[in-house]
């Protein structure tokens, strides 16, 4: 993928489809380290599957024969010398503390460091695709937080769907002036 924003959207869609009512995406940057994370409560993975999700010729979709999402982050991690993490934690064996954690490590100054990309677009896409999942978005980078907890949107907004319009406008609004505050 052209753009890390486009493996967000792919890797915490994946999050949605497991039955998570809360996804995390955490991104730091500290010096040449560029650490990209989902944490989510969904279904989890058993250890084989685990095992089996870096794999390309691995997907639990019917409509093709292949899953990528996982495989080419891995691979953007590793082209810089990163590498990627997944651990996982099923309901049924964990009913009260079960899902996936997946982090992405990068240095973000090699040659080979693919951009981040609009982030923006993909978080507001995200909410916008499934109002009624929870994101927790927080990028740290040079000691600045840009921070998104829909949860909190959530207790503001009452009976308010995250779905509407002006909802996500406001969303998409918010952080842009938190990356230019950033800046």
């Amino acid at each position: 993928m052209k753009e890390l924003s486009l493996n967000i959207l792919d890797v915490a869609e994946n999050s949605v489809k497991a039955g998570a009512t809360l996804t995390q995406i955490l991104i730091e940057e500290e010096g040449d380290n560029f650490t990209l994370s989902f944490i989510d409560d969904g279904c989890g993975m058993s250890e084989e599957v685990v095992k089996s999700v870096v794999d390309p010729f691995y997907t639990t979709r019917t409509t093709r024969k292949v899953g990528l999402g996982v495989p080419l982050l891995k691979l953007a991690a590793e082209q810089t010398g990163g590498c990627l993490e997944v651990e996982s934690r099923t309901a049924k064996d964990y009913p009260d503390n079960h899902g996936t954690k997946v982090v992405a490590k990068f240095n973000k100054n090699h040659i080979d460091f693919t951009p981040l990309g609009d982030v923006i677009s993909s978080i507001t896409t995200l909410i916008q695709g499934h109002p009624d999942t929870d994101f927790l978005f927080i990028h740290k980078v040079d000691g600045k937080e840009i921070k998104l907890d829909t949860r909190e949107l959530r207790e503001v907004l009452g009976g308010v769907s995250l779905g509407e319009y002006e909802v996500i406008k406001w969303i998409e609004d918010f952080l842009k002036e938190q990356y230019v505050e950033a800046e």
